[in-house]
């Protein structure tokens, strides 16, 4: 195995996480400047030592988006020498990848990344707007039709607008063709209610029963609500720098092992052949490291729904492919904080708050520094994040530096 992975010459060298919340209302460049200079104060730097900005997706304008990386240059006053921002990278880890492959690649010392929702807050200001009326309830406002296009073009006739649609075909293709039972995914959802109440920025810490999974409402069958995760308000930053600054970073530096993209042929949601859409991804990334799935400490997996994580426990190679219901039967005993693989210790996105994937590699970068409070992990110097499903499905294998 060559040393010469370019990702290793990257380390996150600062975090900074703002508040979160179901409903914060409070706008995303407030969000991601209280998260931004927490990071930027974490790795020991001032916002002048900061060369390079990378969002995901960057775009700003809508509470998916979070601002644009120009009013967060702006309102920083910073002097870039790189950015870059997109949608169409490997999830949400595409930020983080980007930035790290400008810090190899000489073009930035320090980057800093952040991803900013405000979707709580906006589902709340925008109900009545769903239903072609203005706020003051007036109705006056009647929307004509809007023609889709693209691939929705040919699912919206049916029924298929949201996640939950695009994935509840591939768990029931998945439960029918392995055994798998609602009794055994549910173990995802409550053991991620059993951290989130060890998590003081949770949205959800009371308790979940199976009894209450099993009795929720069904969103999408067999996808029930306790599957999905929770809408909310809140911002994460990181400071990546290049790896000799590892020493100087005062509250320790998380070293970047490796990282896997990638996308097969017919990736559209409704169109994959398989539930393993993470399978080239978790096979580029271990092919780039001498690290295997048994050196793992936590697992931080994206948790969109409860399918997604199932997909990927199989995929990054913790237990064969059809074999996630039998792994997952023990539950905490399985995937709790102390038990064979700590899984999502945060609570993760289906409790903790859907932080769209940097959430997890934030929580994971904590473990690392073993400063989580009552959810740490005994001993955590391996971590394994993987972010989105289809259509782009990426993963990054994190080490406590040494």
């Amino acid at each position: 195995m060559t040393n010469d992975v370019p990702v290793r010459r990257a380390v996150f060298s600062g975090l900074g996480q703002s508040d979160i919340g179901r409903r914060l209302f409070r706008s995303g460049l407030d969000l991601t400047l209280e998260a931004a200079v927490a990071a930027v104060t974490d790795a020991g730097l001032r916002p002048e030592d900061i060369d390079g900005l990378a969002a995901y997706p960057g775009g700003g304008g809508s509470a998916f988006a979070g601002p644009s990386l120009l009013e967060v240059n702006d309102a920083l006053r910073l002097r870039l020498s790189w950015y870059g921002s997109g949608s169409e990278v490997p999830g949400q880890l595409g930020s983080l990848i980007q930035a790290c492959l400008a810090i190899a690649g000489g073009l930035a010392r320090h980057v800093l990344v952040y991803r900013t929702v405000t979707e709580g807050s906006a589902r709340a200001l925008t109900r009545t707007a769903a239903e072609g009326r203005d706020p003051g309830g007036s109705g006056s406002d009647r929307r004509p039709p809007t023609r889709v296009g693209g691939p929705m073009q040919w699912l919206a006739p049916y029924g298929v607008t949201g996640a939950p649609q695009w994935y509840a075909p591939y768990l029931r293709r998945y439960m029918k063709d392995y055994g798998l039972t609602r009794s055994q995914l549910a173990q995802i959802a409550l053991s991620a209610r059993t951290k989130a109440a060890l998590n003081p920025k949770a949205v959800y810490r009371e308790p979940l029963t199976l009894e209450t999974y099993l009795a929720s409402r069904m969103i999408s069958d067999p996808i029930c609500l306790y599957d999905c995760d929770v809408p909310c308000d809140g911002s994460t930053a990181f400071v990546v720098s290049r790896a000799d600054y590892a020493p100087e970073a005062p509250n320790g530096a998380i070293r970047v092992e490796s990282v896997g993209s990638g996308a097969g042929p017919r990736m559209y949601r409704d169109q994959f052949r398989d539930p393993w859409f993470g399978a080239l991804a978790a096979d580029q990334m271990w092919s780039r490291t001498d690290l295997r799935p048994s050196d793992v400490d936590v697992a931080e997996l994206y948790d969109g729904f409860t399918f997604l994580t199932l997909e990927w426990l199989e995929s990054l190679g913790f237990c064969a492919r059809g074999e996630a219901g039998s792994f997952l039967e023990a539950g905490d005993d399985r995937i709790g904080l102390k038990g064979e693989l700590p899984l999502n210790t945060s609570g993760g996105q289906l409790s903790a708050g859907r932080l769209h994937g940097l959430g997890l590699v934030h929580e994971g970068c904590v473990q690392l520094r073993g400063v989580a409070g009552e959810r740490q992990v005994d001993g955590a110097e391996v971590a394994v994040v993987s972010n989105a499903g289809l259509p782009n499905p990426g993963c990054m294998l994190l080490t406590k530096d040494r």
